[in-house]
């Protein structure tokens, strides 16, 4: 191979690599938040749970103005099977669902599905209990749609928009791929994809790990 041809192949190499980085520094990362069951609850709920006039008492605060709330309850599905200490999140809502992952459905025996959050037409029973009263929900129990929030400046970085759905990779010895992963954007949104505790275990994912978004 003469000096010419050398100097062609290595001109090709290093423009293949300048490529290859240029692409890579385009890759948009997002944190995650590993989202473990919880309940949200209507003011009237809460009062039939906790007694007449309760207000919700703040634990830890989270983004878009909600918080974890130190109150807990039991959730109880059919069969009489139970999980206890499910945190509660505020503020109270217009209508009260259950967060739960597909272990959790399973062991309380309801037919949960896959929704995105406040879509709770036709899901799943499920009793609450507090230490006031039960509440019982005809629907209302759903395993949360995996999705990621966004500010409309991360949106613009990453080149999605609200409500779009991208895949979004782990990079980690699992080489995990989640699909169906629906964008939301929001001003009071601070940037982070939420998934159940099923598939952060699944995906050897921990709340704070970076995910690479693909569209």
């Amino acid at each position: 191979m003469n000096s010419d041809n050398v100097a062609v192949i290595t001109r090709m190499v290093i423009e293949a690599l300048d490529k290859k980085e240029a692409f890579k520094e385009q890759d948009f990362y997002v944190p995650v938040g590993v989202s473990a069951r919880h309940v949200h609850l209507t003011q009237e709920h809460l009062e039939k749970l906790f007694g007449k006039g309760y207000q919700l008492t703040k634990k830890k605060e989270l983004m878009g103005g909600q918080y974890a709330a130190n109150e807990v309850v039991t959730i109880v599905g059919l069969k009489l099977r139970a999980i206890e200490n499910v945190r509660i999140l505020g503020p109270v809502r217009k209508g009260s669902q259950v967060e739960v992952s597909k272990t959790d459905a399973v062991k309380l025996g309801v037919p949960a599905p896959i929704r995105e959050s406040g879509d709770t037409k036709g899901s799943a029973p499920i009793a609450l209990v507090g230490p006031k009263g039960v509440v019982y929900l005809n629907e209302g129990c759903i395993i949360a749609k995996r999705h990621i929030h966004m500010a409309p400046a991360d949106a613009m970085a990453a080149g999605v928009t609200d409500n779009q759905e991208v895949s979004v990779v782990a990079d980690n010895e699992r080489g995990t791929t989640f699909n169906h992963v629906q964008v939301r954007v929001d001003e009071s949104f601070t940037l982070e994809m939420h998934i159940d505790t099923d598939e952060a275990n699944a995906a050897s994912i921990r709340t704070g790990d970076k995910l690479r978004i693909v569209k």
